[in-house]
């Protein structure tokens, strides 16, 4: 669980640095004062990736798990198992891109 969450979090401020920048320039285009940054934008979108980041990486590792357990228990079925692990955590995958694309989005699009 430890591990889990350093991860996570590591993406998280990852992902909110990488948004700064776009949003520092902008600014500094439209001529605002460098005080006056609104930075609530690329930090609700970095806090938006890092979160379906980490929720991928937990609901991927339970998925894992769970096909170990079953594996486990009847081995005669692993190939069925296997094929069935890999399809959801396909899903899950697309699933969190697609909210990291979003969550950047927003970040970057006005």
């Amino acid at each position: 669980m430890k591990n889990i969450v350093t991860v996570g979090m590591t993406a998280l401020c990852m992902t909110l640095l990488a948004a700064s920048p776009a949003m520092a320039n902008d600014a500094v285009a439209a001529g605002a004062a460098v005080g006056a940054v609104n930075w609530g934008l690329g930090v609700g979108g970095g806090l938006a990736a890092g979160l379906a980041a980490i929720g991928a990486a937990i609901g991927i590792g339970r998925i894992g798990g769970s096909a170990v357990e079953s594996i486990a228990r009847q081995p005669e079925m692993a190939g069925k198992i296997f094929i069935q692990m890999i399809l959801t955590a396909a899903l899950v995958e697309g699933v969190a891109l697609f909210a990291v694309v979003v969550g950047l989005l927003i970040g970057f699009v006005k």
